[in-house]
């Protein structure tokens, strides 16, 4: 039986959070703020960083890693913020940068879908897997459509 090993060159975070608390979404200060502290806290290596207010609530913004880059789009009118992760190598945690930076955006609960980037099984011909899920960040937080509070 031959054994095969597989291997992958990235993970990509895409999450949407939902009921974020508009003033923290909505400055471009704060969201610098947490996106910059998501990287250290992930084990990445800041090289640039670029944040913009984005007409006529929202907040545009990317932080470049050494390891790729985590980048935002903000709707504060509705408490929603788009959030991309990319990490390559094995010493950064991207998990830990997307739980960081959702529960910092006060959020009530976020879609998440994980993307393994570049899996090779040795042959030099990549491809990419996910998986996808949902999570209730704060305490009370709104259930999903079709999930019904337990009564009695």
């Amino acid at each position: 039986m031959v054994k095969t090993t597989h291997s992958s060159i990235g993970h990509h975070y895409i999450v949407e959070a939902s009921g974020c608390d508009p003033k923290i979404v909505g400055s471009v200060e704060r969201m610098q703020e947490i996106l910059v502290k998501a990287a250290e806290i992930a084990g990445a290596h800041v090289w640039s960083i670029s944040f913009s207010k984005f007409p006529p609530l929202g907040v545009s913004g990317v932080v470049v890693i050494s390891e790729s880059h985590i980048s935002t789009h903000t709707w504060p009118e509705v408490g929603y913020v788009a959030l991309d992760i990319y990490t390559c190598g094995r010493h950064v945690r991207p998990e830990k940068a997307v739980i960081y930076a959702v529960e910092a955006f006060g959020a009530d609960s976020s879609h998440i879908t994980e993307i393994t980037r570049g899996i090779d099984e040795g042959d030099a011909v990549f491809y990419h897997s996910f998986i996808t899920w949902e999570e209730h960040v704060r305490k009370g937080a709104k259930k999903p459509r079709g999930e019904k509070e337990k009564k009695g």
